[in-house]
This record gives structure tokens, C-alpha cells and sequence, in this order.
């Protein structure tokens, strides 16, 4: 059986989704997994660990790109162990890698590891802007955390504003009002 998986990082990427979709829809693909979870967030991956679960011996988990099934070549590999151990095959569309012969299984290894490369490559290079940017005084960094706007909860706490009032009225959480009236 063919089982697909397809994942974006954030719900804003429905072009992304939806191409992903088509593409493993129009190779044949009998079982689709779908999920928009970031990468950073590896750990909660519902719909990967089901497609994981629910591939058996003889089933190809196929993914329209490297990226969308792992962000480390560690990652990748125990992936792959897991399958190797279901006597499933991976198939990565995009570089035409196909784990079930032994020149598929050594570029997905090699791939895996430029993979990573590039992914470090990039961080660096946005910490190294990000620092450059700071010193130039151009880079404002997140928005101030709730911390920030505690005289202004105090205020409205002592006009006799409710924790609920005030959390709607500022776009905050009630936990986070409750941190600062303590």
C-alpha cells in the first residue's frame, strides 16, 4: 500500500498543503496522514506517528520532499530505522529516492546529511544578521511580553476590573494577568 504523509510548518502555508496533497494523490497514494505543525515541534508529530503506526511489511511511506519528514539527519535515520524494521519501504518524490534498493538507501543518507548542512548554514547566517542588525539598532527583537504592560493591569485592577475584563480588554491570557497581580 502506498501511504502518504504531508506537513507544512504553519496553517498559513495552504498552497503548500494543498500541493503536497495533489502530488501523492496523483502517484496513487491509498492512505494520506495531513498535519501543519513546525518542524521545532518534532516531538508532537499526531499524524506522522500515526502514518508510522499504521504502515505494515510491504507499504511504501511516500513524502513529496526531504524537509517535510525530518530536520536532522538523527532524526531522519531513526525514521527510517523504525520502517526498516516494518519492512517498509520511503520514498522522497522530489530526489526520486526509493529505500527499497540499496542505492536509495545511500543517497537518502548522503541527502540527509547535505540536508542538515544547509538548514545549519542558514541559522547561522540569520543569527550573524540578526546580530549585525542589533548593533546597527535596527532589529526590535519580539513583542514585550505581558511583563511589559504590568503597570497598565495594575492600573485597571485597581479601577475594579475583573482578571476576565482586563485579559479581553488588553488581548492577554487570565494566566498572564494573574502573573502580574500575583
Amino acid at each position: 500500500m502506498l501511504v502518504g504523509y504531508a506537513r507544512t510548518s504553519t496553517l498559513d502555508q495552504k498552497a503548500g498543503i494543498e500541493s503536497q496533497i495533489r502530488d501523492l494523490e496523483s502517484i496513487g497514494v491509498e492512505r494520506l496522514f495531513v498535519e501543519q505543525v513546525s518542524s521545532v515541534d518534532v516531538a508532537h508529530r499526531e499524524q506522522l506517528a500515526m502514518a508510522l503506526d499504521f504502515v505494515r511489511e510491504g507499504d511504501t511511506l511516500i513524502v513529496t520532499k526531504l524537509d517535510r519528514l525530518a530536520r536532522s539527519v538523527a532524526h531522519l535515520m531513526s525514521l527510517v530505522d523504525a520502517l526498516n524494521a516494518k519492512k517498509v519501504a520511503l520514498r522522497i518524490l522530489n530526489l526520486g529516492i526509493d529505500t527499497e534498493t540499496a542505492t536509495g538507501k545511500l543517497m537518502l543518507t548522503v541527502l540527509g546529511g547535505i540536508a542538515q548542512f544547509e538548514r545549519e548554514i542558514m541559522l547561522e547566517r540569520q543569527r550573524e544578521g540578526i546580530a549585525k542588525a542589533k548593533q546597527e539598532g535596527k532589529y526590535k527583537g519580539r513583542k514585550p511580553t505581558v511583563r511589559a504592560r504590568a503597570t497598565e493591569i495594575l492600573g485597571l485592577r485597581d479601577k475594579g476590573w475583573g482578571v476576565t475584563k482586563i485579559a479581553d480588554s488588553l488581548g492577554v491570557s487570565r494566566g498572564s494577568v494573574y502573573k502580574i497581580i500575583g
